[in-house]
């Protein structure tokens, strides 16, 4: 445990608690966005943000794979297990998400009946994959979710089953692309026009950049001039991060700078990367919970593979779904509120009884703020 232990030596942190106050101007304030849902727990968990200067503060943003799903894409995949009566696998969040008509994938597996459809969760494509191998005469469907980490693995499933020539396995795929959405924030009205989501740099997301590098911030830094730095998920890591954002902004600086570099490169995982475009092919447009439809922002299976995609096997059609107008996740998503804005935060909507999709996982900007910090509310 000595490696993890270092990273979270709490008289190392507070040395680094020193340097940000010191180095942070106090006639200015410093607003700094961490994209993935990881970081947002990491900050909830170890209170990183009382540890920092009253004028830095962190936005959450939209990088919780299960956060940002339409709720249309989740109806999708209940269709699949009420009516055509698939047995459907996913990661345990995804059957928790709130979906049309008051149901969830969780509901839909207690009311699919004996002989009906069933919904499995999964830690792993692979076991989707394998479900199928062993039961030919059911139809297994992998409810594929998440960005570039997860991406891979179900690329290799698709190749696999492929291979295998199995013809009761498929992916509903709803994989989706970060560096879009970054595209899609900064670009807002909020940020770009009105200014109520005032960014001065982000905090880039740690298992996405092993995968796709550092390279593809570039464009950030150099185009919007905000600086990026990639970071690990210990409060060390994130601390060091908020430093160099810091200094960065203290020195007019925009550039994508590389905290996390045990495990990322600017290049990143080429061989990943390679396997991902043999298989999958970008969307010409995808619904994100919060942010819209943003363009070329999410994979679809090639035709190559067409065989094993459920939105061809299937007659699925995608019918996007309002959110619940009480609830605030779309707007927490954008940076645009916070948790405890949310009317139903903490009452209503917990992780036992969650209203909107940012209470369910424990990336889930609601769901960490509601386990480590509901019992204060920062400024």
């Amino acid at each position: 445990m000595k490696y993890v232990d270092e990273f979270r030596d709490g008289s190392l942190v507070q040395g680094l608690a020193g340097a940000i106050a010191r180095e942070a101007d106090p006639a200015r304030t410093y607003r700094f966005m961490e994209f993935c849902g990881g970081h947002t727990h990491a900050i909830s968990r170890y209170g990183v943000t009382d540890l920092l200067p009253p004028n830095v503060r962190m936005i959450h943003g939209p990088g919780c794979p299960v956060c940002v799903l339409p709720i249309g894409r989740v109806d999708m995949a209940i269709e699949l297990v009420l009516q055509h009566g698939v047995t459907l696998c996913t990661y345990a969040d995804t059957v928790r998400i709130p979906a049309s008509g008051g149901l969830s994938l969780l509901k839909a597996k207690a009311a699919a009946g004996a002989g009906g459809g069933d919904v499995r969760m999964v830690y792993s494509a692979a076991d989707a994959l394998d479900l199928a191998r062993r039961n030919p005469e059911r139809q297994v469907v992998f409810f594929a979710i998440g960005f570039e980490t997860t991406t891979p693995p179900t690329a290799v499933v698709l190749r696999q089953a492929l291979a295998m020539g199995l013809e009761n396995f498929s992916v509903l795929c709803c994989h989706v692309l970060t560096p879009s959405a970054i595209s899609t924030i900064l670009e807002s009205p909020e940020v770009r026009a009105y200014g109520s989501v005032p960014l001065d740099g982000f905090v880039g997301p740690a298992h996405v950049s092993t995968v796709i590098g550092s390279r593809p911030y570039e464009f950030f830094a150099e185009e919007y001039r905000k600086p990026v730095v990639i970071a690990g998920f210990e409060p060390l890591d994130v601390m060091q991060a908020i430093l160099m954002l810091v200094r960065q902004v203290n020195e007019g600086r925009a550039e994508v700078e590389n905290e996390f570099s045990r495990a990322v490169g600017r290049d990143g995982n080429l061989k990943a990367q390679e396997l991902v475009a043999e298989v999958f092919e970008l969307r010409r447009e995808f619904e994100w919970r919060g942010l819209n439809i943003v363009p070329y922002s999410a994979l679809r299976i090639r035709e190559a593979y067409a065989a094993f995609d459920a939105e061809r096997r299937f007659p699925l059609v995608y019918r996007a779904v309002a959110d619940n107008k009480a609830c605030a996740c779309g707007a927490i998503l954008r940076g645009v509120k916070r948790p405890w804005d949310c009317k139903l935060f903490g009452t209503v909507c917990t992780p036992e009884t969650p209203i909107g999709s940012c209470m369910v996982s424990s990336e889930g900007a609601c769901a960490a703020h509601y386990t480590y910090g509901r019992s204060r509310q920062p400024a």
